[in-house]
């Protein structure tokens, strides 16, 4: 992990201003999501994770719900292609693997599927639409 890469894990209570930050520039600016899809009561049970950089901007999010089913996944674009995503990735596997889950699941958009491969993730069905957005499931066995 990069050095100067902080990743925090914690309630949505804990880390709501910054993961709605990196939220809202990511799906609701950039990917032009209605905001009222992105905020889903999912949150409040969820265990949230932030990268920040090394002046302590969050610039990366993700969640996994009691599931195991991970989501929100997004990285600012100035840092991306710069492991953020891998590394909140692989905190989130490891809490579930921690909470004794045996397997994790998510929907990726599929720009985002040869991401998820390289950290091990396996297409699972047809292609599918959320938010106006081609999505596939994955899995990965922990």
């Amino acid at each position: 992990m990069n050095p100067e890469l902080q990743i925090k894990l914690g309630e949505w209570s804990e880390l709501q201003a910054d993961a709605q930050a990196v939220r809202t520039a990511v799906f609701v600016d950039e990917q032009k999501i209605p905001a009222e899809l992105e905020w889903d009561v999912m949150d409040a049970q969820c265990l949230h994770a932030v990268a920040y950089d090394a002046q302590g901007k969050p610039i990366g999010t993700g969640r996994i719900l009691p599931d195991g089913h991970i989501g929100r996944m997004a990285v600012l674009s100035s840092a991306r292609n710069c492991g953020v995503g891998a590394e909140i990735l692989r905190q989130l596997m490891a809490q579930a693997k921690l909470r004794g889950m045996f397997a994790v699941q998510l929907n990726a958009q599929i720009s985002a599927e040869p991401f998820y491969q390289r950290e091990g993730f396996n297409r699972e069905g047809d292609l599918f639409m959320e938010a106006g957005i081609q999505h596939v499931h994955m899995n990965k066995t922990l």
